[in-house]
């Protein structure tokens, strides 16, 4: 009922801006001000139209056929068609109203998310070769599973103060508790891990001021193939190490491809451009990021420890 009052409502302003003489596009804004996502131009217009031609009747025209009952099947086939879809938008091309479609989209499992931000928009040639990649590598495992050799390193920002945002139970007129956002530059550490499916090989925590360049990386993979040795020996003697890592310039430097050369290292092909297909990204730095949330450590001291113990509380079946 109170989705049925708003709307005549809007019907009324939209009559009274179009007998002020304003176009579909102001009348849209101004009302979209008062009541947001309440309209948009489109519907504005059409409207506008229907007044036009002399009709200012505001009540719901006869639509023959006009379900009843929202089908979720055609809801689904819809979404899916155009995910970015509006509530709104859904609303108008299905003629129900804008709390049916949000119901039935709870009843679909369907939830409102953001896209992904990534580094760089794919290219065909880029998309063919994560495809062609990505294929070969599955059915290179098909033949011979090779998971157990496989050691995945990446880096990371880590922030010493890491505020979250809570929602808060308030009573009305209560103003909510405020949080401050971290600056332009906050205070930040590089972490640098190396992992396998047994858990942690090696990690580090940069210093302020050092940077990841070929000289630092192959340092950071002596201690990584010492590590490997004394922990894991079985995969350095017999199996031999496959390193995943993405293709940053220190990864590909001349000395970095030696340095793997005398350690008899295999490097995995990983296509450009792909951080969302790398191990780390799309899960150890996940759950990192949420172990991290709300946390706040003053030294670095504190903030290696802090990520040591997360690591060590990591069961095996995680990794």
């Amino acid at each position: 009922m109170a989705y049925e009052i708003q709307e005549v409502h809007i019907r009324h302003c939209m009559l009274f801006e179009f007998r002020k003489g304003n176009n579909a596009t102001v009348v849209t804004k101004n009302i979209s001000d008062v009541y947001p996502g309440s309209l948009d131009v489109r519907k504005c217009q059409r409207w506008f139209s229907k007044f036009r031609s002399g009709n200012f009747d505001l009540s719901d025209a006869h639509r023959p056929g006009r379900p009843m009952s929202l089908d979720n099947d055609v809801l689904r086939a819809e979404v899916e068609a155009n995910p970015c879809q509006t509530i709104e938008e859904l609303s108008n091309t299905l003629n129900q109203p804008w709390s049916t479609i949000q119901e039935h989209l709870h009843q679909i499992g369907k939830i409102s998310r953001a896209g992904v931000w990534v580094p760089h928009n794919l290219l065909v040639q880029n998309k063919a070769n994560r495809s062609t990649t990505c294929n070969a590598l599955i059915q290179r495992h098909h033949a011979e599973p090779f998971l157990d050799r496989l050691v995945t390193g990446d880096e990371k920002w880590v922030l010493y103060d890491n505020p979250k945002r809570k929602r808060q139970w308030l009573s009305p007129n209560e103003p909510a508790r405020s949080t401050a956002k971290p600056g332009l530059h906050p205070k930040k550490a590089l972490l640098c891990v190396w992992w396998s499916i047994r858990g942690i090989v090696h990690f580090e925590v940069l210093f302020p001021g050092q940077t990841v360049n070929a000289d630092l990386y192959c340092q950071q993979l002596d201690r990584v193939n010492q590590a490997l040795v004394e922990n894991y020996p079985a995969i350095v003697n017999r199996k031999g190490v496959i390193l995943q890592h993405d293709n940053a310039r220190p990864h590909c430097a001349r000395r970095t491809l030696e340095k793997i050369n005398e350690f008899g290292w295999e490097v995995l092909p990983h296509p450009p451009y792909s951080p969302d297909i790398a191990p780390s990204d799309f899960h150890l730095f996940r759950s990192l990021q949420h172990f991290l949330s709300d946390k706040k450590f003053q030294t670095l001291y504190c903030l290696k420890n802090g990520i040591s113990r997360y690591f060590d509380d990591k069961p095996i079946h995680f990794f």
